[in-house]
C-alpha cells in the first residue's frame, strides 16, 4: 500500500481540525502532530459501518475498551515482542489524561516529578495539573545524538523527586531510548522507591532503523513501579476520536488504575475504540507504508536543508514524523517559528515551548507530501 500521495492542499483545507483551521490559507501548517495522509482504509470502513449501524453511543465502562486493549496487546506482541495483559489496561480519552490521572495517584501536593526537556510542551502543565512540581533534567546532547542524563536523574531523586514522566520515544528529538538506558533508569527509580509514567504514544511509529523498548518490559522493577500510556492516535491519525490506554504490569499499579473513577473510562470515545481495534489489528500494512513515506521525507529534509538552509542543524529522527531543527544561526532569535509564521507563512512549533533547550529551534511536521515539504523549505530559505 502506498500512502506517499498525501491529500491535496485543497482537500486538506476542507478539514476542520485545528491544523487546518487555525491559520489562513496562505500558510503551510506544519506544527501540530497530525498527518496529511488519507485515513487507513480499514479504519474508514470500520467507522462507516458504525455510522451505518447508528453505533454512536457511549463506551461501556466495564467492557467497552476490551477491544482496544486486546488489539494493543496483539500489536505489542507482534511488533515489540512484549506481552502486556489486556486485563492490566483501562481506556480513557487520550494520553494526557492517562498521564495526569496517573500522576494524581502517584504523587502528593508539591512532590517533584522529573521531565527531560526539550520535551512535549504539555508535560510541564500536566505535572502541575496533578498538583506536583516540575523537576527538569535535560537530555544530554553529545553533538551526535541525545540520551537520558542518568546521573542527573539520580541526583534529582536524591534531591527528593518522587518519579519521572518519561517520553518514550522522545518528542521532539525523535530519540528511541535504548534498552540499556531504560534498564539503568529502572534501577535508579527502584533504588529511590520512585515511579515512572511512560508516554509511549509514538511507539508504533518507530522507524525501521531503530528498535522500540516498552518501559514495562525492561525489568521486574519497571513492571512494579511503572504505568505506560499508549494510543493509536498518532500512528493512525485518530486524535479526535479519543481513545488511549493506561497499561500496567503489576498488581499494585493495576489496582491503582482500576480504582479510577468510572467517568475516566466512560469518557472514552466509542469511535476511538473502533478505530483503535481496526488499526492495530488490520491496519499494519498501511502503518508500514506510512513509516516508509516518513523515512523518505526525513531524508528529503536533510537534502533540502543542505541545499537551501546550510546553516540549519538537524538530525534525522528515529521515530514519528517530527523534525527538530536548530535555526539559531539565521538570526531569528529565540523563537524562529514565531518569525517564520509572519515572514514565510510556514507554521512550525515554537521551540521554546519545549523548554529552555528549545531556544533557537523549531519543530516541523514531516507527515506531508514531498512537494509541500520542499515548498516550506524554499519559503524559509527566502526569508533567510
Amino acid at each position: 500500500m502506498d500512502v506517499t500521495s498525501a491529500e491535496s492542499l485543497d482537500r486538506l483545507r476542507r478539514r476542520t481540525s485545528s491544523k487546518w483551521q487555525a491559520f489562513t490559507d496562505d500558510h503551510l501548517p506544519m506544527f501540530v502532530a497530525e498527518m496529511d495522509y488519507p485515513l487507513a482504509p480499514v479504519i474508514r470502513e470500520a467507522l462507516h459501518e458504525a455510522v451505518d449501524l447508528g453505533d454512536t453511543g457511549y463506551v461501556d465502562p466495564r467492557t467497552g475498551g476490551r477491544a482496544a486493549a486486546r488489539a494493543l496487546a496483539g500489536f505489542a506482541e507482534d511488533r515489540w515482542d512484549w506481552q502486556p495483559d489486556p486485563e492490566g489496561m483501562v481506556t480513557t480519552t487520550d494520553v494526557s489524561v492517562v498521564i495526569v490521572e496517573s500522576l494524581r495517584r502517584l504523587t502528593t501536593a508539591g512532590d517533584g516529578v522529573i521531565i527531560t526537556p526539550p520535551v512535549y510542551p504539555p508535560f510541564f502543565a500536566l505535572v502541575q495539573e496533578a498538583g506536583a512540581e516540575v523537576v527538569e533534567v535535560p537530555l544530554v546532547d553529545d553533538g551526535d545524538t541525545w540520551s537520558l542524563d542518568l546521573a542527573g536523574i539520580e541526583a534529582a531523586f536524591e534531591g527528593g523527586a518522587r518519579g519521572i514522566l518519561l517520553c518514550n520515544p522522545h518528542n521532539p528529538v525523535g530519540l528511541v531510548h535504548s534498552r540499556e538506558q531504560l534498564e539503568q533508569l529502572s534501577a535508579i527509580v527502584d533504588r529511590h522507591d520512585g515511579f515512572v509514567v511512560s508516554d509511549e504514544i509514538h511507539a508504533p511509529l518507530v522507524h525501521t532503523d531503530a528498535s522500540f523498548t516498552p518501559y514495562l518490559d525492561v525489568s521486574p522493577a519497571a513492571r512494579e513501579h511503572g504505568i505506560a500510556a499508549h494510543s493509536a492516535s498518532k500512528a493512525f491519525n485518530l486524535a479526535g476520536l479519543k481513545c488511549a490506554l493506561f497499561v500496567t504490569a503489576d498488581d499494585r499499579m493495576r489496582a491503582l488504575v482500576r480504582a479510577l473513577p468510572e467517568e475516566v473510562t466512560y469518557r472514552t470515545g466509542l469511535f476511538g475504540v473502533i478505530a483503535t481495534r481496526a488499526g492495530f489489528t488490520e491496519g499494519r500494512d498501511w502503518l508500514d507504508a506510512t513509516i516508509a513515506a516518513i523515512e523518505r521525507n526525513r531524508r528529503l529534509l536533510t537534502e533540502h536543508l543542505a541545499e537551501l538552509l546550510p546553516k540549519a542543524r538537524y538530525r534525522e529522527p528515529k521515530a514519528s514524523y517530527l523534525a527538530w531543527i536548530d535555526l539559531s544561526e539565521y538570526g531569528w532569535g529565540e523563537d524562529p517559528a514565531r518569525v517564520l509564521r509572519r515572514s514565510a507563512g510556514v507554521v512550525l512549533s515554537n521551540g521554546p515551548s519545549f523548554g529552555e533547550q528549545g531556544r533557537g529551534f523549531a519543530r516541523m511536521n514531516l507527515a506531508c507530501s514531498p512537494e509541500l515539504l520542499r515548498e516550506a523549505i524554499e519559503r524559509i530559505a527566502a526569508a533567510a
